[in-house]
């Protein structure tokens, strides 16, 4: 017994004094992780903002473009029927949207579920527009149309998908 007791004093305080250098250890091997981690963050950001900066920028550009009164006065041109003035708007709303949609991948999924949505609901007016004049109808009276539905409007999608992609672009900074 008297052996054991010469052998536990020599082992127990070795025993504590590794375990107290593997805590010391291993809490500094975390903090050198973590300052690590937070190295590489700051350093991914400073290459990322610039490039989610420019997707906001693009988007703002799309939201822009499929805005009816912008849209209508670009694809627009003198003598067209309504139809065809209706098949260009579509064409001009869904090249827009698809030369964007590399975007989505820097925008919040809410940012882009709003863009989706002024999308296809800028495509359901054109389209609701077009059901509402005649066959004969010319490009102008569905121009107006479609001005004078989406003035009625409270708030276009356009315009709510716009104000929260400014929103979300503010807060890179």
């Amino acid at each position: 017994m008297d052996q054991f007791l010469d052998i536990a004093k020599y082992i127990l305080p070795s025993l504590v004094v590794l375990a107290t250098a593997y805590l010391l250890i291993e809490k500094f091997l975390e903090n050198e992780r973590h300052q690590r981690n937070m190295t590489f963050r700051r350093e991914s950001q400073g290459l990322t903002t610039p490039v989610r900066l420019q997707a906001y920028e693009r988007l703002t550009i799309l939201l822009e473009r499929i805005t009816p009164g912008n849209l209508i006065s670009r694809v627009h041109k003198s003598g067209m029927s309504a139809k065809l003035l209706q098949a260009e708007l579509l064409k001009a709303i869904r090249t827009e949207y698809e030369h964007n949609l590399s975007q989505q991948v820097y925008v919040s999924p809410g940012a882009w579920e709003l863009i989706k949505n002024a999308k296809e609901e800028t495509i359901k007016l054109v389209n609701t527009a077009a059901i509402n004049v005649s066959d004969e109808a010319s490009g102008v009276d569905l121009g107006k149309l479609i001005l004078e539905v989406s003035m009625n409007i409270e708030k276009m999608p356009t315009q709510v998908a716009l104000d929260y992609v400014k929103q979300e672009a503010r807060q890179l900074f």
